[in-house]
């Protein structure tokens, strides 16, 4: 799987570098011009189609897999097949700045809906009170692949706020997800994830930490749409493998796309579509990084920006790790998730009201100036 591995790494970094070394032709319709957003950290327009360069590495990858094992020929091709109305949604979007949530959201729903039928990608258990009813009928374990596919691949959207993060995080529960496959046995799902995970190294190589390329609608979807698909197949084909697995697996960004829709219906009376400046990627860069305030100089603010994903990442690991641990015992992982969001409510909640833990501060002195501009 290493050859695997590296070649989709090879063809997306190569795509991604060509991508930004020819943005003086493209970047008046890929590059990113609002500087001014809530959720817009960067000081100047960056190319955002990196999802382009992940679905030709990936797409180059699965290809040599289709080919040196013919086995998995099937699932590798009509698994890419099914990503195409998410991915493309996303691109189109990029790109012409028109596609509107709902129909975004809607293409999403069609790949899921396709992966559901040609796959038979439909979730059977759930280990949630009530929902495993739904799920025993063939109507609710289509419908419920559907909810997850189009949830999960939204939250990975929401997530893709600062350099790095998005697509490490991704990198990180596809990781996960293709160790518990390979625990499993099920070689065809850690192969496929594995070459997911060369593409989004190949992009991320640029994207971090200088952010020279974004990843984008068109790549946030289509890494979500993986990520959710591969791990509903991998319970369907692995029954040892607990429904709770992928849950906790991708606990970060899931509860996080809960939360916000939570924060912004019911504590501020907002429609839960509507953008906002306060995830809590945003604040831990707005109130940990204090060396940073003020400063308009974009070398800094770049800095600032880049120190900010690895928090995440942590926070992203503290979900997979246990849900690697414990992929086959259920209450563990129940228990763990409870413990996960837990903590995660009560570090929004310290930060929010500027009651950060001291540790986790980045250079809070007196001095606002950063490290490397201090006198000896």
């Amino acid at each position: 799987m290493l050859p695997i591995l590296a070649l989709s790494f090879a063809i997306a970094a190569a795509a991604t570098l060509l991508i930004i070394r020819s943005s003086h032709l493209h970047g008046a319709l890929s590059a990113d011009h609002d500087l001014s957003g809530p959720q817009k950290f960067h000081q100047r327009p960056v190319p955002r189609i990196g999802g382009l360069a992940i679905f030709g590495g990936f797409a180059v990858g699965t290809a040599v897999l289709a080919w040196r094992f013919p086995a998995m020929r099937h699932l590798a091709a009509v698994l890419l097949a099914c990503s195409i109305p998410a991915f493309a949604s996303g691109v189109v979007e990029d790109l012409t700045k028109r596609v509107s949530p709902l129909r975004r959201m809607l293409a999403t729903l069609l790949a899921a809906a396709l992966g559901a039928w040609l796959l038979g990608a439909q979730i059977k258990q759930t280990a949630v009170p009530g929902l495993d009813f739904i799920a025993a009928t063939p109507v609710g374990g289509y419908l419920l692949a559907l909810l997850v596919v189009s949830g999960v691949s939204n939250s990975i959207n929401i997530i893709d706020g600062m350099n790095g993060l998005a697509s490490m995080c991704s990198a990180i529960m596809l990781a996960g997800l293709a160790y518990v496959a390979l625990q499993a046995g099920d070689q065809l799902v850690a192969a496929v994830a594995i070459a997911v995970i060369g593409a989004v190294l190949g992009f991320f190589m640029w994207n971090y930490p200088f952010g020279l390329i974004f990843l984008g609608d068109g790549g946030a979807y289509f890494l979500g749409f993986m990520l959710s698909e591969l791990s509903i197949l991998l319970l369907v084909r692995n029954p040892d493998v607990s429904p709770m697995f992928p849950l906790l697996l991708c606990a970060y960004p899931v509860w996080e796309t809960v939360f916000s829709m939570y924060r912004r219906k019911v504590v501020r009376g907002r429609p839960v579509g509507m953008p906002d400046g306060i995830h809590l990627h945003s604040l831990i860069y707005r109130r940990l990084m204090r060396w940073a305030l003020g400063s308009k100089d974009a070398a800094v603010l770049t800095r600032r920006n880049a120190l900010t994903a690895p928090y995440l990442w942590v926070l992203c690991s503290l979900s997979v790790v246990p849900a690697t641990i414990w992929w086959d015992d259920t209450v563990m992982l129940q228990i763990t998730l409870g413990l996960f969001v837990a903590c995660y409510v009560l570090l929004y909640w310290r930060i929010v009201r500027f009651r950060t833990p001291r540790w986790m501060v980045v250079n809070s002195s007196r001095d606002s100036r950063p490290p490397m501009a201090r006198p000896e």
